[in-house]
């Protein structure tokens, strides 16, 4: 416990700042497919496109999960950050720990999205192929 020190909460914020990025970005592509999903929708109710829009709802649920998680774990990394100016180390430490968990906890949310994009990206393949056997 004697390398703690200003600098380790610091070590957190180009990683989480990525990860936040990567998240935000995703999240603003999964708010293109809601548009286009929905008038897709609208113009045709296939069931392939009603579990398009309910695998979606999903995944936005989950990135807004991993954005609080990842921010909490960056505001938490700040108050480590203030702990330890003010001199209060050990609580720092638990601090920064607890913000490493909700990092990791991030992390975990984040793959499980990853499996239900594939999903997701199955249901297209599904209606390419099912498409080509009426075709064939």
């Amino acid at each position: 416990m004697e390398e703690f020190s200003l600098a380790t909460p610091t070590l957190l914020f180009s990683a989480v700042s990525l990860i936040m990025l990567a998240y935000t970005n995703r999240f603003l592509s999964y708010a293109q497919l809601v548009r286009n999903l929905k008038d897709q929708y609208l113009q045709n109710r296939s069931e392939v496109t009603a579990a398009q829009i309910e695998n979606l709802r999903k995944r936005l649920y989950l990135t807004r999960s991993m954005q609080i998680l990842g921010i909490s774990s960056l505001f938490f990394c700040v108050i480590s950050m203030f702990l330890v100016y003010i001199h209060l180390r050990l609580l720092s430490i638990y601090v920064f720990g607890f913000a490493l968990l909700l990092l990791i906890a991030s992390l975990g949310v984040s793959i499980r999205e990853i499996v239900i994009s594939v999903k997701a990206l199955e249901l297209h393949l599904k209606d390419i192929s099912d498409g080509r056997k009426k075709e064939g």
